[in-house]
């Protein structure tokens, strides 16, 4: 889906060559490193300013939609009428117009932001609206442990970023039979995911119909986010804290974290990836299983 778009040249580069001076051996060293960009992305709608995100300046329009679907502020991509994109030299302006239906309840909640904010949950002042739960997901996926290993080996080569950078995180969807059929990445984690939000809600891919990899650790937003998605499948090659754990138990997603090589762990809902019961099953309550 592509809404109305208005772009301005000279948006920010995503990636900056830098001189540096490397020791190498005890020897120092001149030369040049890519570093990733960091840039402030703040989002307005209507004209009212929302947050202001610390952002990697790439995929803009995949950042707009994604955000603006896991903050609740739109319902759907189709609800954002108009996006324009204005640099300058203090950052990037996400403008973007939103229906008057969809405006009302966001100017109601948008009493609860604080102001600009770095990443995580947006100025989000109010500690109901932190601690909401996450819509529950569908009946999802059930695959093998070795399609696990398998996303999470197909994820290293989408990070093209990465691959020239060394310092950006990534956020990819996986589907049986295609693999890797989106990732974005970003100097922010949850800048990431929101960006993957966007990127698939904007081509109408499913969040069902595959898994969400990522290569940070798991706290809670990214299992809310992962829920708005409709994900039923989360993985991630670091751990997730007690909160993400119970967030995603509560809303029916099968959290893999620490997924190394050919190892992982299942936290919550393993029934979508063990193909028989564990050793241990004859001494487990058959309620957590």
């Amino acid at each position: 889906m592509t809404f109305a778009e208005i772009n301005v040249p000279n948006l920010p580069t995503s990636v900056a060559r830098l001189p540096r001076t490397a020791s190498l051996a005890g020897q120092l060293v001149l030369g040049q490193r890519l570093v990733p960009e960091e840039t402030a992305i703040a989002f307005t709608y209507n004209g009212s300013s929302h947050a202001v995100m610390m952002a990697t300046p790439a995929d803009l329009e995949d950042f707009a939609a994604g955000l603006s679907l896991t903050e609740g502020i739109v319902q759907a991509v189709e609800d954002i009428s108009e996006l324009e994109v204005v640099s300058s030299e203090l950052g990037v302006e996400l403008r973007m117009r939103i229906s008057e239906t969809r405006m009302q309840p966001y100017s109601s909640r948008r009493r609860h932001l604080a102001g600009p904010t770095g990443c995580g949950l947006c100025g989000i002042e109010s500690l109901n609206e932190a601690s909401r739960l996450a819509r529950r997901v569908g009946a999802g996926l059930h695959l093998a442990p070795e399609a696990i290993s398998a996303a999470m080996a197909a994820l290293p080569p989408a990070q093209l970023l990465n691959r020239e950078t060394r310092a950006v995180h990534a956020a990819g969807f996986w589907q049986p039979g295609k693999g890797i059929v989106a990732a974005r990445e970003d100097v922010g984690r949850h800048n990431a995911l929101d960006k993957l939000v966007g990127a698939l809600a904007r081509r109408e891919i499913d969040g069902g119909s595959g898994i969400v990899l990522l290569t940070s650790r798991i706290s809670v937003e990214m299992v809310q986010k992962t829920a708005i998605l409709g994900a039923s499948i989360l993985v991630a090659v670091s751990a997730p804290t007690a909160l993400a754990v119970r967030v995603a138990e509560a809303c029916g997603i099968t959290l893999v974290a620490i997924a190394r090589g050919h190892d992982f762990e299942i936290f919550s809902h393993p029934r979508r990836i063990a193909v028989s019961p564990p050793r241990w099953w004859s001494t487990v309550s058959p309620s957590t299983w």
